[in-house]
């Protein structure tokens, strides 16, 4: 990095976010698993429609000035004013909006409840645009040890009401409920931390100073939200919503892991690389090892969640769910590539001025179009393919991209992640063999020994061959131990 107190900053950094991520991940699975066994999967599938609406909503009210904000060398109070105003302005015109929408939409796919949560559901919408300033200021700060604080107790408190709610029968409510609290308790906390008032005056002029790099990641983001959510609505609508509760649930346990490390790294590693974006020896050298460190942490965890998924899905979710396990195991796959490709498009971020992200954008998502078109007609296991197919052409297209801002090549980050591969495929190979041998064990000694063989094979291989990534990695767990200077 730039110099050793950033270096430092960043180690830290992403250590505490690791372990906020973590903690907040087993908190969302224990949440999901006993909410499933409460709720019915159309529950899931009606909330899958939701979402779809609300993250494009969420994209577009940010409008990317966050991202701006952080990558501006100096924000004065009046931009962090303005963009305050801007994002409520926003969210509470596409709120009245979301809300007008949502009776049709529930006759498109008869499910009165959709009219029923939106007016609460949508509430997320002004108080996500609350929470913009604070976190953009500790973002700058490397106050990551306060963030992965807040999000923590938000996750908690709001997932133990949702168990509440889902065990004393209010069903879908117990789903909304944890999505406004979330945001809610961030909220209150970010502002009872930092009570940020300013009387700087409002600028169009720094709107428009920003609008250039916002507006190409506002294209950029609400085209991805768009696609990441597209394919759930054409399921819901030709086949049923219990179909899509089982494939979005696949999903949204796939994503817990994936999207966690994502969050980390993303977080720490965005505005630490547009620090020293003018260094082009240390920022290539900081984009390999952030890959191979992703790698190192992500192949085993997927192929490993595979591996296990039949008896993960029947001990801790029970029959009722046992038809997401399919999808699950496709999905899970496409973990492999997604977390990389994030890192490539930050490098974008970075260094580029953003019309090469929108011009990357289009091409992915021509891509996707005849992906989709292929296969929604053909089935829900066709989609999941679809799906997994097009992360590894995202991470194709962001790394091959990206390689233009960087001093090293293809074959250089290669080689950085390839042991990583090759000791993960092992790993998986060495469990399959292996399971059959346990098949008169009760699930749950059978799934503890899976997981075990898998994680000893991987770590002692990593020993064996002296893995630089393991060195890293405990490296970011000593992170842990350094008091945070903020």
């Amino acid at each position: 990095m730039a110099d050793k107190g950033l270096e430092t900053k960043v180690a830290s950094g992403i250590a505490w976010s690791f372990l906020e991520k973590i903690l907040t991940m087993v908190i969302q699975m224990v949440v999901s698993i006993i909410v499933a066994r409460e709720l019915m999967p159309e529950d899931f599938g009606v909330m899958a429609i939701m979402t779809f609406f609300t993250s494009v909503a969420l994209a577009i009210v940010d409008s990317g000035f966050s991202q701006a904000l952080i990558r501006k060398e100096s924000p004065s109070d009046s931009d962090y004013r303005t963009v305050l105003y801007f994002n409520l302005a926003m969210s509470v015109v596409l709120y009245g909006v979301l809300v007008a929408v949502a009776y049709p939409v529930a006759m498109l796919y008869d499910a009165p409840v959709i009219w029923t949560i939106a007016p609460v559901l949508f509430l997320v919408l002004p108080i996500n645009a609350l929470c913009v300033v604070q976190t953009v200021m500790f973002t700058r700060e490397f106050r990551f040890a306060l963030l992965s604080k807040v999000v923590f107790v938000a996750s908690l408190v709001s997932g133990v009401v949702a168990v509440v709610m889902a065990v004393m029968g209010w069903g879908i409510w117990a789903l909304v409920a944890q999505r406004l609290l979330m945001m809610g308790i961030k909220a209150l906390a970010f502002w009872s931390i930092r009570r940020w008032r300013s009387d700087a005056p409002l600028s169009l002029a720094s709107l428009r100073a920003m609008a250039p790099f916002s507006l190409r990641l506002l294209a950029t983001d609400l085209i991805a939200s768009v696609y990441n959510n597209v394919a759930q609505l054409f399921i819901g609508k030709i086949h049923n919503t219990s179909m899509l509760g089982y494939y979005s649930q696949a999903q949204k346990l796939k994503d817990l892991p994936v999207i966690s490390t994502v969050q980390a790294v993303q977080g720490v590693t965005f505005p630490a690389l547009s620090q020293i974006k003018d260094d082009d020896t240390k920022f290539s050298a900081g984009y390999l090892r952030i890959s191979e460190m992703l790698a190192f942490m992500v192949f085993p965890l997927m192929l490993g969640m595979v591996v296990v998924a039949e008896d993960m899905f029947l001990l801790l979710l029970g029959d009722k769910w046992m038809p997401t396990v399919p999808y699950f195991e496709i999905l899970a796959l496409s973990g492999l590539f997604y977390p990389l490709g994030v890192v490539s498009y930050n490098v974008l971020k970075s260094r580029s001025d953003g019309a090469v992200i929108v011009r990357l954008e289009i091409v992915k998502r021509i891509i996707q179009t005849l992906i989709l078109a292929v296969t929604i007609p053909i089935g829900v296991t066709a989609v999941a393919w679809g799906v997994t197919a097009m992360a590894a052409v995202e991470w194709l297209l962001n790394t091959a991209t990206a390689m233009r801002y960087l001093s090293c090549d293809f074959g250089a980050l290669l080689r950085r992640m390839m042991p990583s591969m090759a000791l993960a495929i092992a790993m998986y190979v060495v469990v399959i063999l292996i399971v059959p041998h346990f098949a008169m064990l009760h699930t749950a000694l059978r799934l503890t020994l899976s997981v075990v063989v898998a994680a000893t094979f991987y770590l002692c291989g990593a020993l064996l061959f002296r893995f630089h990534a393991l060195h890293e990695a405990l490296s970011l767990a000593q992170g842990l131990l350094r008091r945070p200077k903020h």
